[in-house]
């Protein structure tokens, strides 16, 4: 049983305790006032990653070896200044320049076993850094952040391109994948030394048709890899739920019905690739639940069918938003836990049958995460 659950929200860093005999309960809160966007717990060694907004002084960096009890100030990722001879590359969408300076920490991910001090970080605009110290330094991929590609990223939400999603192999360290909003699926093969788009068979619905099989412009909103069939991936896309069962070389579409095409939110089961969560919303300007419902819905058969998951959780007036890094299941794959725009928490102990309120008076909820 995970016995933390480690939450980053508008307002700061919150950690749930839980043991046998009592429920979770908010023990330890940190860095109050200010976001908190992304966390990473470090299965490798128990360290604890909080990347925090300080609006006016900028992105800090923090790590934890006591679970949050107490932090350390490391190093922020950087970007190098920008060489004079770099042509300039224009958001093709707002027709402004993609900038060289960070503007968010979008995702934070340990490497592998074999790699005790490796970390990669994604970012906007759209830059993927990383670490062999725990984060004491910094080294953008220029690999990637040279691709010629990167000239058709877009923002989605943001007006800047980014990377929120980050998957390392369990087979191998060296073989990484990454999501981009708006530029597709990459990965490499060699630790970042090369990289090949892999968005094949996504579709962008809000593109002309001519462009929507564009792999290099798709907006997957959250990628995740079945830790035990490390070939299977599953993405939310921002018109679809699309999975590949080949690691990435190609994607299908999901055609059953849901509530709805849109969504950030998903989860897949650790031990079984066939399951996966989603939480779907009605797109762009609304971004709310369907007909005021929240619902999880929860395929366990590929995506072949859904069932909808709605015992615990508001069926009347719900305004809620699930973000792409808030949903999250625990190594056994059945228990998950949820945060909202709204600061509402809900924990499910039955792989989301049923759904618990923790609490519905938190901070809007960036990030959730197991420890």
């Amino acid at each position: 049983m995970s016995p933390f659950l480690h939450l980053g929200t508008r307002k700061g860093y919150f950690r749930l305790d839980r043991d046998e005999d009592r429920p979770w309960r908010i023990a330890r809160t940190d860095f109050l006032g200010v976001q908190v966007p992304m966390l990473l717990p470090d299965p490798r060694d128990g360290s604890l990653y909080a990347a925090v907004e300080h609006g006016h002084f900028g992105t800090k960096l923090h790590r934890s070896t006591d679970n949050g009890t107490s932090w350390d100030e490391i190093t922020v990722p950087a970007y190098p200044p920008k060489p004079d001879n770099a042509p300039e590359v224009m958001c093709p969408v707002r027709q402004r320049p993609i900038p060289w300076t960070l503007e968010k920490i979008w995702s934070l991910e340990a490497g592998g076993t074999d790699q005790p001090g490796r970390l990669w970080c994604g970012t906007l605009p759209g830059g993927l850094f990383r670490s062999d110290d725990h984060g004491q330094s910094w080294e953008l991929v220029r690999s990637l952040w040279d691709r010629p590609e990167r000239a058709k990223w877009f923002g989605g939400g943001y007006d800047s391109p980014g990377i929120h999603s980050i998957c390392v192999d369990p087979r191998n360290s060296d073989s990484v994948r990454v999501a981009i909003s708006c530029g597709g699926v990459w990965e490499t093969l060699d630790g970042g030394v090369t990289w090949t788009c892999r968005a094949t068979g996504m579709v962008a619905d809000y593109l002309p048709p001519e462009l929507a099989g564009d792999p290099d412009v798709q907006d997957p909103h959250r990628m995740v890899q079945c830790r035990d069939e490390p070939d299977h991936f599953w993405v939310q896309h921002h018109n679809g739920i699309f999975r590949s069962t080949d690691a990435c070389t190609s994607w299908h579409r999901i055609t059953n019905d849901q509530p709805a095409d849109f969504g950030f939110a998903v989860a897949v089961d650790p031990a079984k690739a066939s399951r996966a969560w989603f939480v779907p919303g009605v797109k762009d300007e609304v971004r709310l639940p369907v007909d005021g419902k929240l619902v999880v819905t929860r395929t366990d058969d590929g995506g072949a069918s859904f069932t909808s998951l709605s015992q615990g959780l508001p069926q009347e007036h719900a305004y809620h938003l699930v973000y792409r890094h808030a949903l999250d299941s625990d190594p056994s794959g059945s228990r998950l836990a949820m945060g909202s725009t709204t600061g509402s928490l809900w924990t499910s102990d039955d792989a989301g049958d049923s759904w618990n309120l923790l609490s519905h008076d938190l901070p809007p909820v960036f990030c959730v995460r197991f420890g």
